[in-house]
């Protein structure tokens, strides 16, 4: 895998991927962009999101939404690395056992989302689910 970011203007920059999608970053607080803390972390629930809801279709289950909230907690001083991060699971469907879900989210945790079990060599990460009936 290979990516490029080239400099915009100001401490905007453009992060292209190997796969030619493009995305803007800004280091000003997100005034233009996320910061890529922010998508850092985004990066995290859109990985461990892909993973629930593709576990939780292949085990024939009827998903009709998925989200995550994200929390976190950063260092005070530099380097302003996380510390912890909660990924909060919001997983809506017809006849969605809390069994299965709880299933995918472990699953996901703890063997198939790259971002969030690289961060969680040095950041505290926990897990939490909610199933809503439709």
């Amino acid at each position: 895998m290979q990516a490029r970011v080239k400099w915009v203007e100001g401490l905007t920059f453009l992060g292209e991927s190997s796969s030619g999608h493009q995305l803007l970053m800004d280091g000003n607080s997100g005034d233009k962009a996320p910061s890529p803390m922010e998508m850092v972390l985004m990066a995290a629930g859109g990985c461990s999101a892909i993973d629930v809801v593709s576990i939780l279709q292949k085990g024939r289950n009827d998903v009709a939404d998925c989200e995550v909230s994200l929390s976190s907690e950063r260092r005070e001083e530099a380097p302003r690395i996380f510390t912890k991060i909660n990924l909060h699971f919001i997983v809506s469907g017809k006849a969605l056992s809390e069994k299965a879900v709880a299933r995918a989210v472990d699953l996901s945790a703890e063997k198939y989302c790259s971002v969030a079990i690289m961060l969680g060599k040095g950041v505290e990460i926990t897990h939490s689910h909610e199933v809503i009936e439709l």
